[in-house]
């Protein structure tokens, strides 16, 4: 063989294999938008007319709660809500409002077992993180109860955190926060019953508190409605001695127009 000629490495062939996979799983699922499902030229996107019903969260909005403003009041303004009630945490950030196709992105990950979609919802939160991810010290899921992760089979709060992780070379700590607890389910219950619901729901794991301490923590959910399981777990990571938590959130729920 002359020195001209080209080595066919192991490297190579291994190459030519992952673009034969994927030409063949292109072929028999074909890539479809995650929001609607029609044909896309590439898997795990979204088509155009999904993409422009996605109201992502941008400025101006509460700068503790996260809540979008209609109109820009100045730098620093809190939401009512934020007055009324300081939540646990120092700062909420969420990346898109839940509705529409940012909807159904959550639906299929937490119950159509979509978990290939979390690296993408990740990528939106890391960008509506505000800095805090890159600031913080560690990145922590709201964990299930053990009963509700056996018969769900995986948290998708964990694959958010996991993929944000990633994103951010930031450490992931899935079983510092616990939840001792097995609460109902929150979705039907009111704001004063999901309070109660989640009361002593969550601890920090043995020998696990160093984890926490003097930390500046990320602390992970799908989405943000009443608050009351973040500011539940928030709560049990200050008394821990977590100098700074900020709550990062895939979707928020908005009950008015924005």
């Amino acid at each position: 063989m002359g020195q001209g000629e080209k080595l066919f490495s192991r490297d190579d062939g291994a190459g030519v294999l992952r673009g034969l996979l994927r030409a063949v799983a292109d072929f028999v699922y074909p890539p479809s938008c995650v929001g609607c499902g029609c044909k896309t030229q590439n898997g795990g996107a979204l088509c155009v007319q999904c993409w422009a019903g996605v109201q992502f969260i941008e400025r101006p909005f509460c700068e503790v709660l996260g809540i979008p403003f209609a109109h820009d009041h100045g730098p620093g303004i809190l939401s009512a809500e934020a007055i009324a009630e300081p939540p646990p945490f120092e700062r909420l950030r969420a990346a898109t409002v839940h509705d529409g196709p940012a909807r159904k992105l959550v639906h299929q990950l937490k119950y159509l077992d979509r978990t290939d979609l979390a690296r993408l919802m990740a990528s939106w939160m890391l960008r509506a993180s505000d800095g805090t991810v890159a600031a913080c010290d560690c990145i922590i899921p709201v964990p299930l109860h053990r009963r509700r992760f056996l018969a769900r089979r995986f948290n998708q709060s964990a694959e958010l955190a996991r993929h944000l992780a990633v994103l951010s070379a930031k450490p992931f700590l899935a079983s510092t926060l616990v939840r001792i607890k097995p609460t109902s389910r929150q979705v039907g219950l009111s704001a004063r019953a999901r309070k109660q619901n989640v009361r002593g729901a969550f601890a920090i794991a043995p020998g696990r508190e160093a984890d926490i301490l003097g930390k500046r923590v990320i602390l992970v959910d799908d989405v943000y409605t009443t608050g009351a399981t973040v500011a539940a777990a928030a709560r049990r990571l200050k008394k821990a001695g977590a100098a700074d938590v900020t709550v990062l959130t895939f979707a928020m729920a908005i009950s008015g127009p924005i």
